[in-house]
């Protein structure tokens, strides 16, 4: 990752991914680390770095809306030592399929779209592949990565208002916003 200005988003991925964040906490003050540019893909080690350089420049909270197929030590490692930072995680994981990766590492969140969710609603999932679910939609981009974003936003109102760090108590605060619980549709 080169210090410098992004790129323009031509994808529309990063926009779409912003104003979820900014819908959820629209004082969010947002750091890009651009890790994909022409195309919707992207390294592992291209993904660490854009993670370190995150953490060094004093992130509280990362959005990950991507997943990469394979476990890659580079990465882990990144998010070992974002963790260890006290850096809070929060990457999407698909509702179904083979598990993904920054998802599937410790200390990480993990988010999927969650269709029963309006706007501002989370679901508590406790699942296999997902901690959370959050509302799929952002403009015209919809999936696991908008989810992953909402509670990322959230998370940032949290924090913004003086929430605890601690990652146990930012679970603890997204479980008492959820509506869903699991895959039944309860109500809190």
């Amino acid at each position: 990752v080169a210090a410098g200005i992004a790129e323009p988003d031509g994808l529309g991925h990063a926009s779409a991914v912003a104003h979820a964040v900014l819908s959820a906490c629209a004082d969010a003050r947002l750091v890009v680390a651009q890790i994909f540019f022409a195309r919707l893909v992207t390294t592992a080690a291209q993904a660490a770095a854009g993670l370190d350089w995150l953490s060094r420049q004093g992130a509280a909270v990362v959005n990950m809306s991507f997943g990469l197929a394979a476990d890659r030590a580079v990465l882990r490692d990144a998010c070992a030592r974002a963790v260890a930072r006290g850096v809070i995680l929060v990457a999407s994981a698909p509702a179904r399929g083979d598990p993904v990766f920054p998802a599937s590492y410790p200390g990480v969140i993990r988010v999927t779209g969650d269709a029963r969710c309006a706007p501002g609603e989370l679901s508590a999932l406790d699942g296999p592949r997902a901690d959370f679910g959050a509302h799929v939609r952002a403009g015209d981009v919809a999936g696991a990565s908008i989810g992953t974003a909402h509670v990322t936003g959230t998370i940032a109102r949290y924090l913004a208002e003086g929430g605890e760090t601690q990652p146990d108590a930012v679970r603890a605060h997204l479980r008492s916003l959820c509506r869903y619980f699991g895959p039944e549709r309860r109500t809190c």
